[in-house]
């Protein structure tokens, strides 16, 4: 069952608003691709009123053909399958590159009931943040980082969403 409020996890304030905060500040913008969460990250982000200051669009890449579309290589799907480090690092790349913003982040994980398997239990996600420095300046990177969270689908969905944007905020704190 979908919670009406998507405020179980969330901190006070919640990390949507204090990445919003800090993404003003730095004058940096945001952009997602999404699977298991299904664009609640770019939900999240846009409930905060003055969003258009900084984000710019999600993805809802669920499928292998609609990763593909949007830019992972059909040779990281084949050789590690959609939940894995080089697909969610792919993810968060591509999305930040075709929308031209500075962070690009990514989700692909298993939200259950069912799909896990014992490497990669219910509840399994790669979590991609990728940044893009000035050209010339050697400072562009993509990080991926591996979580395992328990609930049923929706606590799961909303504990990836925030976690993703948790990442993102520590990776802008990181560079002021």
């Amino acid at each position: 069952m979908l919670r009406g409020d998507m405020r179980e996890y969330a901190d006070d304030p919640p990390v949507e608003e204090r990445l919003g905060d800090a993404l003003r500040e730095t004058g940096d913008t945001i952009a997602t691709t999404e699977s298991c969460t299904g664009g609640l990250v770019g939900s999240l982000v846009t409930d905060v009123p003055g969003a258009s200051d900084y984000f710019d669009r999600t993805y809802v890449t669920y499928t292998y053909d609609a990763k593909l579309d949007a830019g992972v290589p059909r040779e990281a799907l084949d050789a590690h399958g959609a939940v894995s480090e080089p697909v969610a690092r792919e993810m968060a790349r591509t999305v930040r590159d075709a929308a031209g913003t500075t962070w690009g982040v990514s989700t692909t994980g298993i939200a259950g009931p069912t799909g896990g398997s014992e490497t990669k239990p219910v509840g399994t996600v790669y979590i991609g943040v990728a940044h893009a420095g000035e050209w010339g300046d050697d400072d562009t990177y993509t990080t991926v980082e591996r979580y395992v969270f328990d609930g049923d689908r929706a606590a799961i969905k909303e504990r990836i969403a925030r976690q993703a944007l948790d990442d993102v905020l520590a990776a802008v704190e990181a560079r002021e």
